[in-house]
């Protein structure tokens, strides 16, 4: 399965990441299929650049993002985030 996740790069207590697709068994900073993209934390605010089009062609394949990627893909808007609001279901009152 193909695994859309981050790859540390940078010098020690410096990181970035790369936005990458990867078979699922790799190691985090294995072997990778191809660079989508990149983050920075360390930047005010975070830089997050990503190419969308090649995002939604691995999406679209198959390819699952990690809870990381899947919140930064929202954030540069790539991918549309749900409603943070849950529906509310109306309690069953109940009769004694």
């Amino acid at each position: 399965m193909i695994k859309l996740r981050l790859r540390r790069m940078g010098a020690k207590k410096r990181p970035f990441y790369r936005i990458v697709a990867t078979e699922h068994s790799s190691p985090r900073d294995g072997r990778f299929i191809e660079i989508l993209g990149h983050y920075d934390p360390l930047t005010e605010p975070a830089t997050v650049k990503v190419d969308a089009e090649r995002v939604k062609y691995w999406m679209s394949v198959g390819a699952k993002p990690s809870e990381t990627v899947e919140g930064l893909l929202k954030r540069a808007g790539v991918i549309a985030a749900a409603s943070a609001e849950p529906t509310e279901q109306p309690a069953a009152e109940a009769t004694a």
